[in-house]
């Protein structure tokens, strides 16, 4: 029997005995029912319908996963047609002595990362930084820093990642824009770069994720640009369903500062009030002359 004969309840017959009214209207909403199902299953399979435009509904969402609080961003894209605020609500470094000694300590309010769902596997990205503040002996700058335009792409695993694959793998190009040149805290001139993201379900509730990246620099003293690298690895463990931690090593090469390459050692905590909002906080730990000494933060994503 078809679903849509229910509805000429003359001609629904069950063993040559004509259904009731309220048997009519039973049948009709249970199959009713099951073409949701079907409608459900099908849209699940086939979640690149979804844009900007036409957002993933709610029943759709993946788990929601946030590029913080580490270093290493995870290689997932948001669903399309949702946006996401990632925020350092507070963030502080101390630098180690310079050369002459100097110690330069400073902090960062509502840095925010404002992830925009485009497609099924892509996202664009607006990193703000409002206001840095920076403070050596006999000086301090303060000011809005960088304005960084990024583009993320799922290459795989954004839906599969822990079902049918254990890794998942993007690519995000981006450029980053001055905004307040000569501050102290905005770069003077336009960068831009390349960044990888992997991550592997490692099982008993581990994962491990990894970046590389490239980057095109402007010379401060001299005519011309450099290339700098990126590379980060994390280790993550889920203590419960909303409770997690990990650890981190991340390193910066290449940089023509006179202080060397960027070492830090990290931690941190993440805690899900509800299944669109997180808080987050941890610590990274400078191994290197040209790191700071440490620089604790804490912040929150939401998602909507």
């Amino acid at each position: 029997m078809t679903c849509n004969s229910v509805y000429d309840f003359d001609h629904v017959r069950t063993a040559g005995t004509k259904l009731s009214g309220w048997g009519g209207v039973l049948l009709a909403a249970t199959c009713a029912f099951v073409g949701l199902d079907n409608v459900k299953a099908s849209a699940a399979d086939n979640k690149t319908i979804y844009s900007l435009a036409n957002p993933t509904p709610d029943w759709l969402l993946r788990e929601m996963t946030t590029d913080r609080p580490d270093i290493t961003e995870v290689p997932f894209t948001i669903d399309a047609g949702r946006v996401q605020v990632e925020t350092t609500a507070f963030g502080y470094a101390r630098s180690r002595p310079d050369a002459d000694g100097v110690v330069t300590s400073g902090y960062e309010l509502v840095g925010s990362n404002i992830r925009i769902g485009l497609t099924h596997d892509l996202e664009a990205t607006i990193i703000v930084a409002p206001y840095a503040r920076r403070r050596t002996v006999g000086a301090v700058a303060s000011g809005s820093g960088a304005v960084v335009l990024r583009a993320k792409w799922n290459i795989w695993g954004n839906d599969t990642f822990g079902k049918s694959s254990s890794t998942a793998f993007a690519v995000l190009p981006y450029v980053s824009l001055p905004t307040e040149t000569h501050n102290g805290v905005s770069p003077e001139a336009l960068d831009g770069g390349l960044q990888t993201f992997f991550a592997a379900d490692l099982g008993g509730n581990f994962s491990f994720g990894m970046n590389a990246g490239l980057h095109s620099v402007k010379n401060l003293d001299t005519v011309g640009r450099h290339m700098e690298t990126t590379a980060s690895a994390t280790i993550g463990y889920v203590w419960t369903s909303n409770f997690s931690a990990y650890g981190e090593v991340a390193a910066r090469t290449g940089l023509r500062d006179g202080m060397g390459d960027v070492g830090l050692v990290g931690g941190g905590i993440a805690y899900r009030i509800t299944k669109d909002v997180q808080l987050d906080g941890g610590v990274n730990f400078g191994v290197t002359p040209a790191s700071p000494r440490y620089s604790p933060f804490v912040g929150l994503s939401a998602r909507f």
